[in-house]
């Protein structure tokens, strides 16, 4: 068996493992390390390689920033910002027909600004909201479909952990991609507001508005979240104005969060040490599974798979936008069945190269950022849809009464606003390359 066949027999074998439960990181090292020692015929190469990748992927300064950033959603969420949040939203917001649903999404948007985590966001802001939703009389699949499709706004809304490990996969700033999911994070949100309000017209009695807030107390809201924007205003600004590095952006955006949930009395040492044992487990799944597809990684580079398989699209005089379209379609099957960090581990380094070596009228670096944020976009979509769309199963957690199935039904009309605002992205890539273009 050639070298390309073993490469190209190594992905049945590997989703064999998915199906059968084997965690994503343990899959990818054994079929990697196996794949490996077949290629090379030693077991010693093979460890003293397995030696050297996970030196260099732990070494690495730019991984330090995902931990920074999921101390720092800890922190956000212990200092009662997610409830400010959509208490100013829901004030200015509330009134309208669906408005509570719209101001749990708007909410979202903003805790996503301070948290890397789409997971985290629609935890937090689905112990917030969903009370709120229920007194309101908000139907189960709105009420759990807006909170699952407003949580994977976390991702989006930089700063973003999968943007950052994008980045490293591909080489990329980091910062510039920041500043590219930043249009298309306020399209998202906009967008899942419109849906709410088109939803609560079609479908009567399923989100009925709430109390007028007076002026005054609207104003006050808005002072309330401000330690939100200046974190914010700190972390992302300081990035794209040069002030900091992501890594030291992240460290001061941390502190920052620490310091407002320390005054607000929401943070003490047993939270502060329950954050940090959280943000250690969660930094110790993403590593290991970014170690196995390191590993596994290497071994495809070994095979030639991904510079054969660029070489053959390139060949056949397929248009581009056909092999994106294919691409993205093949994101949405994948989201179905992975998780989002697994899905962009495993995938990016078969399908970048071969998006690379197609001509998409723009400069590599313009078409890296674009594709990244289009792959952030339909890996977002994976995380409200069946069978293993992870927000709404953390959604559904809290809301028992609510069937899963109706709460895979409330976020159909959520993943049609996904697709239609791909669609739109594809088609007119400055959206996202404008604020790049115009910061850099």
């Amino acid at each position: 068996m050639s070298d390309l066949e073993i490469g190209i027999w190594s992905f049945p074998v590997l989703l064999a493992l998915i199906f059968l439960r084997v965690p994503i990181g343990l899959a990818m090292m054994a079929v990697g390390v196996g794949g490996t020692w077949m290629i090379m015929d030693s077991h010693a190469m093979v460890l003293g390689q397995l030696k050297n990748l996970t030196f260099s992927t732990f070494s690495s300064y730019s991984l330090s920033i995902v931990p920074l950033f999921l101390l720092m959603g800890q922190f956000a969420t212990h200092s009662g910002m997610s409830k400010r949040l959509f208490k100013a939203a829901e004030a200015w917001m509330g009134h309208l027909k669906g408005g509570v649903a719209m101001s749990a999404i708007g909410a979202c948007a903003g805790f996503g600004a301070i948290c890397g985590s789409s997971l985290a966001t629609a935890a937090t802001m689905g112990q917030v909201a969903l009370p709120e939703l229920r007194r309101y009389g908000y139907s189960g699949p709105l009420a759990t479909g807006a909170l699952a499709a407003g949580g994977t706004l976390g991702i989006l809304i930089p700063p973003s952990v999968i943007l950052v490990i994008y980045a490293i996969l591909t080489e990329q700033n980091i910062a510039k991609l920041f500043v590219a999911a930043f249009i298309p994070g306020i399209l998202a949100a906009v967008g899942y507001m419109l849906v709410v309000a088109i939803y609560v017209r079609l479908v009567p009695g399923s989100g009925d508005p709430a109390e007028r807030v007076p002026w005054g107390q609207r104003f006050w809201a808005l002072v309330m979240v401000l330690p939100v924007l200046f974190i914010f205003l700190i972390v992302v600004g300081g990035i794209y104005a040069g002030i900091f590095t992501p890594t030291e952006a992240a460290a001061v955006g941390t502190f920052l969060t620490a310091m407002v949930a320390l005054l607000s009395g929401g943070l003490d040492l047993h939270k502060i040490v329950q954050s940090i044992l959280a943000t250690a487990n969660s930094t110790a799944m993403i590593f290991f599974i970014v170690l196995g597809a390191g590993m596994f990684n290497a071994f495809l580079a070994l095979t030639q798979l991904p510079q054969t398989s660029a070489q053959w699209v390139a060949e056949q005089g397929f248009s581009p936008m056909f092999v994106l379209i294919c691409v993205l379609v093949l994101y949405l099957i994948f989201g179905c069945v992975m998780d989002s960090l697994s899905m962009v581990l495993l995938t990016v380094p078969i399908f970048f190269p071969i998006m690379m070596a197609l001509d998409f009228g723009m400069s590599g670096e313009d078409f890296a950022l674009w594709f990244g944020i289009i792959v952030l976009i339909v890996v977002e979509v994976g995380l409200i849809t069946p069978p293993v769309g992870m927000n709404l199963f953390v959604i559904n957690a809290m809301a028992r009464d609510i069937p899963i199935s109706e709460t895979f039904r409330g976020t159909a009309p959520f993943v049609l606003a996904d697709i239609v605002r791909v669609i739109i992205l594809v088609a007119f890539p400055p959206i996202t390359l404008a604020a790049v273009w115009w910061i850099y």
